[in-house]
This record gives structure tokens, sequence and C-alpha cells, in this order.
């Protein structure tokens, strides 16, 4: 039987073919990925930021265990995901960046890098040990991230 895990997968609309590529990469190791998010599947009209941000967005993410980041070159630059990240780290949801696959590296959003509990490469194992609360900084290739110095502090 499968590790059901109910995520939340904050990305780019470019990037939603990225979403099912997760997916598949954990459903051999064991885990079904539940995602909230929004994407080509599951597409709404709604065009009032406010109402997208209070009905849509924020009731998704409060129903995910886990935030997920879908890290590709575009993030870095979408207000959309700065939003999603912070919004998830003031609610306490573990937020964990994953390389999209075949990534070389590329800048992050600054939210990820302020908030991130992990960030991995795509490798399915990684994925399931960030989701299950091991944090690790990885670059794409899965090798060690150059130590960050974090702004936070437990409070």
């Amino acid at each position: 039987m499968a590790d059901i895990r109910n995520v939340f997968i904050s990305h780019i609309h470019e990037d939603d073919d990225g979403l099912q590529n997760l997916k598949d990469l954990l459903a051999p190791k064991g885990v079904e990925v539940r995602d909230s998010s929004i994407h080509k599947g599951k597409f709404n009209n709604a065009t009032d930021e406010h109402y997208i941000k209070t009905q849509i967005l924020a009731p998704a993410i409060n129903w995910a265990g886990v935030f997920i980041c879908y890290v590709s070159p575009q993030t870095k630059n979408s207000e959309w995901v700065n939003w999603e990240i912070e919004y998830a780290a003031k609610h306490g949801k573990r937020i964990v960046g994953v390389w999209e696959h075949g990534e070389k590296e590329c800048d992050l959003p600054d939210a990820l890098i302020e908030y991130a509990d992990a960030l991995v490469g795509w490798n399915g194992d990684s994925v399931i040990d960030a989701i299950n609360g091991k944090d690790s900084w990885e670059k794409p290739d899965g090798g060690a991230c150059d130590l960050v110095p974090l702004k936070r502090h437990p409070c």
C-alpha cells in the first residue's frame, strides 16, 4: 500500500508537466502524492488577486501537510511563488524545494532561500527524506550546497 502525502506544489504554470514527473518519480518508491496546487488539470477563472490568495491558494496550502516548491529558472521571478512560500512559512508548513529534472542550477526564489527547510535534487529518496523531515541542502545533481547564512531564528 502506498504512503499517501498531501502536498501543495508551488510552481509556475509553464512547469505544469513537471508536477506529474515529480509524482511519477515518487510512485515507484511507494509514495503517492495528492497535490492541492492549481495547474492545467485544476484551473480556475478567478481574476481578483485577493480572492485567489484567500479563497483558492490559502485553503489549498492549509490542507497540505508539506509545501513543495518546484524550482526552475523562471520560478525565482514569480510573485505568486514567493507569496505562496511566505504564506506556508507563516502557517508552519514544512517547506521543501525540489530542483526541476535536468536543471543545472539557477537562482532560487527569495522566499525559498529565507524559509526552506530542505532543497533537494531530482532523486526520489532525497525528496521523500525531505518530505519526511530531513533537512538537507543539495545542488541539482544531489551534491551538497554551499552554506547560506539564514536570517531567521527560532522564537
